[in-house]
């Protein structure tokens, strides 16, 4: 394992054998080591994992978050080849192989750890090649991951409707999730459903998932679709999904953001709360090391509770130059960054954790229940102004 500040860690290969260069970033989840891999948000980044033992409960069929494993190396301290869950199909060396992902293991993960924590994120590479001298040519002559439209890679290319059939939805964590809601909230119409429409920037399965048992009906459309795409579906609300990159060069969806802004209820998630800060004139940075985890507290600033929640971005909105009318509804009590907007005047809500995230509790889908109220007082509204 090579980083373009020099450092190398010696460890043993395992999984594809290929040689892969991306920014190297960590998570601190001591579980869910699938959902991690599977994570779109990773599109791009070389992941290390904090806790040490990686591949004990195996890989299955209904843990995963997307199509497939979207990180570009994976990094551990040690992997599991023997793993002991009644719904293991196989193991982690044999998913990232038939996947054409490259993994070490072996290396000492809290120093590697410590060093992305004391001087941020970098690029590396995951390398057989002996001579760290020219791993660091080829690493430093590489692309830089602000530099990557990784959105465009990870999203699909054509609109669909969710109906669940995917093997992922189809399991238990379904029928968890559908049991605990209790209050379904629709709008009187034909169907007697909601229509959601949700951009694919890096879809996790989850955000369809959450959605659909709240009795929604789920169109999901591709990156490239346009403010007329959208609103041509009539949609009763929009959730704009998360996804990899630095969305400072995203303005091409930044800029069709814009122009449904106030046409129709928003919820933006992750990367989706940072395209819609942007499309409203406010700014974001790049955050030392970024939030990757499960166990990052956020409070609530209009009901004053506390949530531990699942995080994975690089990425932050600057809370010190946001427009008149966006003000923040939810705080990170590590560092006071910005983890949640709503506008004062618009149906617009957006939150920079993962609500569709279960880090243990499962409090943050409540967001999902706040977002449609949103959209159920709209059509209200819209039926009130109608003579």
């Amino acid at each position: 394992m090579i980083l373009e500040d020099g450092s190398s860690f010696e460890g043993e290969s395992f999984g594809h054998d290929a040689e892969v260069v991306g920014e190297v970033v960590f998570n601190t989840s001591m579980t869910g080591y699938q959902e991690m891999l599977t994570d779109p948000s990773y599109g791009g980044q070389i992941l290390v994992t904090t806790y040490p033992m990686i591949g004990n409960y195996g890989i299955n069929s209904q843990d995963t978050e997307s199509d497939g494993i979207q990180v570009t190396g994976l990094v551990v301290r040690h992997h599991c080849d023997y793993p002991s869950h009644p719904l293991s199909e196989m193991t982690l060396d044999k998913y990232l192989d038939f996947s054409g992902i490259p993994g070490i293991s072996g290396l000492d993960t809290r120093a590697l750890t410590k060093k992305i924590r004391s001087f941020g994120v970098m690029m590396g590479m995951i390398t057989r090649e002996p001579s760290v001298k020219k791993a660091l040519e080829t690493l430093r002559s590489a692309t830089k991951y602000e530099k990557y439209d990784f959105v465009r890679r990870v999203s699909t290319d054509n609109s669909y409707k969710w109906t669940g059939s995917s093997s992922a939805c189809n399991s238990r964590t379904f029928s968890d999730m559908k049991a605990r809601i209790k209050n379904k909230i629709t709008k009187t119409d034909q169907t007697g459903k909601l229509h959601i429409v949700v951009t694919d920037y890096g879809l996790k399965f989850n955000i369809l998932r959450s959605i659909q048992v709240r009795d929604c009906l789920v169109t999901v459309v591709p990156d490239i679709s346009t403010s007329d795409d959208i609103l041509s579906l009539k949609p009763d609300g929009v959730i704009l999904s998360p996804g990899p990159g630095d969305p400072a060069g995203l303005d091409r969806m930044v800029n069709e953001v814009r122009k449904i802004i106030g046409l129709v209820p928003i919820m933006g998630i992750c990367l989706g709360h940072q395209i819609v800060a942007r499309a409203m004139g406010a700014k974001t940075f790049k955050l030392h090391f970024g939030h990757r985890g499960g166990n990052q507290p956020v409070r609530d600033l209009e009901t004053g509770n506390v949530f531990v929640t699942a995080q994975n971005h690089g990425y932050a909105v600057d809370h010190e130059l946001l427009p008149e009318g966006l003000e923040i509804s939810h705080e990170n009590l590590n560092d006071g960054t910005v983890e949640g907007l709503r506008h004062k005047d618009l149906y617009l809500m957006t939150i920079q954790y993962h609500s569709e995230g279960s880090p243990g509790p499962h409090d943050s889908e409540y967001l999902f229940d706040r977002f449609l109220s949103m959209v159920k007082k709209n059509i209200r509204a819209q039926k009130d102004m109608k003579p």
